[in-house]
């Protein structure tokens, strides 16, 4: 949630920028998508938004990918100051979401100002410390957000839904439709001031109120319905929420439907962010959709590791069990074949059962070859991943997911999430030397382990909620034993081992599933829960060391579960604060409904002190 405004500092600006008249702060307007400051501007200058949001993005250095959203900035705020402060360059990109007005004061303007107001710089550094400590929580979210009917029936009752489970946890939500059409600026910006989240929908024969829409929110859902193709009219849309990959579409069903279809022709319609799938009146996916909203959604990445990857299979158990939701998932190499259980909404048994006969009773890597690509045909792992995954499109899956390849022609990491999965998973598992290259669109793939093992950074492009990474990188997956007395191939042979391969298997598996210090260290910072098994005894190799496997995975998140202190959706929520009685209410709020709140937000905090200062 956003930081609470201290009132001094809000009074300090005001009377800084607007208060004396011989100030030199000026006034100007920017239009939505337009830029107030760039990366690498010098920072002269501070700025007061006085109406419209501005966001604020941060670049990556990857020219392919969206500079990621750091966070808003809203009216009465302040921006630019920690560059101006410091004297240095700005660090990230300040965009207008919508509309806005905003007044600037030069830097030594400022200072000369300052002198007057002793609270300013105070209450300057406390709301910069707030801002860093929301950046790294996950808070400074979106709250504003634009549900935009593209089907032809309404999606009232759907939204409605999922305010009621916005508020089922504990925040303030109001549902905006085209009645508020006719209304001024002044009365969208203080219905927004006044709730945690606000949602504005607008059915599909409103396009004036779809267009404004548009325009005022900090995010979109386009929401279709998964059987019918795209209007062929042109969607509403906003420049910037395009630029940044902030349009996002959600695919209806109907509950006869078992699972999603069509979904590729829909990506190519809206160009999404992100998709997701719900079925029609489903209680769950308006849960999920409204954890999604408040950045309490929780995103599962699972790292490559061979047979030991068996333990994310306990892991989802324990999970499961803990009654933990399950809203994105992915993962690399062996971690990316587990991981997509869920997202192809398998229950624990059947995950359980499908990886036994695929892994276990199959014996995958059994196929030897002479090695003039690798050490093994891969025919009896095709058949396998075709059995498993059949022509299904990554994109029809019920969460959102993704696997992760390397790629040997430009020397990156692949993430895949659309095209065929039996395609993009033997990509992602395969193991340099131990299964051959795969061929997509003229580039060669290899295990995603190769270059990330744990993808928690893939994760986080996606998910703003809480993550959890279970992480095999450092577990000891090579017998020495076996490496310094290597068995004859007749005991290979006699014993049946030669089905796993000689123990150049090992070596070259463990070998791609390892990771540089500093790889392993930004891909665990990006996570909130690091889990953490040791399958003790278990070879990489070794595809009968299921249930050990299972069993370790399974007790170290049990353990990882019962060290929080809090529910695992509310790991990057700020701390809420304890509420021992509530404020005195004026006769408005008294009548109306009471509401099962022991605590309250920083945001519902801000209102309660603007509302109890004493009057001068």
């Amino acid at each position: 949630m956003p930081p609470a405004r201290s009132d001094r500092l809000e009074d300090a600006l005001h009377r800084i920028f607007e208060g004396g008249k011989n100030t030199r702060a000026s006034w100007f307007a920017l239009t939505g998508g337009e830029t107030l400051f760039a990366e690498g501007d010098v920072a002269d200058t501070l700025y007061l938004l006085r109406s419209g949001r501005l966001g604020v993005f941060r670049r990556d250095g990857d020219e392919d990918r969206p500079p990621q959203f750091v966070g808003v900035i809203r009216p009465g705020e302040p921006a630019g100051e920690m560059a101006m402060l410091a004297g240095t360059e700005h660090t990230a990109d300040l965009v207008a979401l919508r509309d806005s007005e905003v007044l600037a004061l030069p830097r030594d303007a400022f200072f000369e100002a300052a002198r007057t107001e002793p609270d300013l710089m105070v209450e300057l550094s406390r709301l910069m410390i707030q801002r860093a400590r929301d950046r790294r929580s996950g808070g400074g979210e979106p709250s504003v957000f634009g549900f935009l009917s593209a089907r032809s029936r309404p999606i009232r009752a759907f939204v409605e839904r999922i305010a009621a489970a916005i508020e089922a946890d504990g925040f303030t939500c109001q549902v905006i439709d085209q009645s508020a059409l006719t209304s001024a600026s002044e009365w969208f910006s203080r219905v927004e001031d006044a709730h945690d989240f606000v949602l504005y929908v607008a059915e599909m024969d409103e396009p004036a109120w779809a267009a404004l829409c548009a325009r005022q929110v900090d995010r979109v859902f386009v929401v279709g319905a998964g059987l019918m193709a795209p209007p062929n009219r042109p969607l509403p849309h906003a420049g910037v929420l395009d630029a940044q990959r902030r349009t996002d579409l959600i695919l209806l069903r109907d509950p006869r439907m078992a699972r999603p279809a069509n979904t590729a022709v829909w990506l190519d319609a809206v160009n999404p962010g992100r998709w997701f799938q719900a079925v029609e009146g489903d209680q769950a996916d308006a849960e999920r959709m409204s954890r999604v909203i408040t950045g309490s959604a929780v995103g599962v990445v699972m790292s490559g590791g061979g047979a030991r990857a068996y333990s994310h299979i306990g892991a989802l158990k324990a999970l499961r069990e803990a009654g933990v939701p399950i809203d994105f998932v992915g993962g690399s190499s062996m971690g990316a074949v587990i991981a997509a259980g869920p997202a192809l909404n398998w229950s624990q048994e059947e995950l359980e059962a499908r990886i036994r006969k695929a892994f276990v009773q199959s014996d995958p890597l059994s196929d030897l070859a002479f090695p003039m690509l690798a050490m093994t045909r891969a025919k009896k792992v095709d058949r396998l991943l075709e059995e498993a995954y059949g022509d299904v499109d990554l994109a029809d899956l019920h969460r959102p997911f993704f696997a992760v390849s390397t790629n040997l022609t430009s020397g990156r990491i692949e993430v895949h999430r659309r095209g065929l999965m039996r395609r993009a998973m033997r990509a992602s598992i395969s193991i340099p030397g131990i299964l051959p290259p795969v061929v997509i669109d003229g580039q060669v793939l290899v295990d995603g382990a190769v270059l990330k093992n744990l993808p928690a950074e893939v994760m986080r492009q996606m998910n703003t909620g809480p993550i959890i990474g279970v992480d095999m990188s450092q577990t000891r997956g090579v017998d020495a034993e076996t490496i310094e007395h290597p068995p004859s191939i007749w005991r290979l042979i006699a014993t049946g081992a030669w089905r796993r391969g000689p123990p150049i298997v090992s070596i070259l598996m463990r070998s791609a599933t390892l990771t540089t210090d500093a790889d392993l260290e930004s891909s665990r910072a990006a996570t909130d829960l690091l889990i953490q098994p040791t399958p003790d005894g278990i070879d990489i190799r070794d595809w009968k060391g299921f249930d050990p496997g299972v069993e370790a995975g399974y007790r170290a998140t049990r353990a990882a579960l019962d060290g929080l202190d809090r529910p695992v959706t509310h790991l990057r929520r700020p701390v809420p604060v304890s509420v021992s009685a509530p404020p005195e209410t004026d006769a408005e709020t008294a009548s109306a409904s009471p509401r099962p709140a022991a605590v309250e937000t920083p945001r519902k905090a801000a209102r309660r002190a603007r509302r109890e200062k004493p009057s001068a």
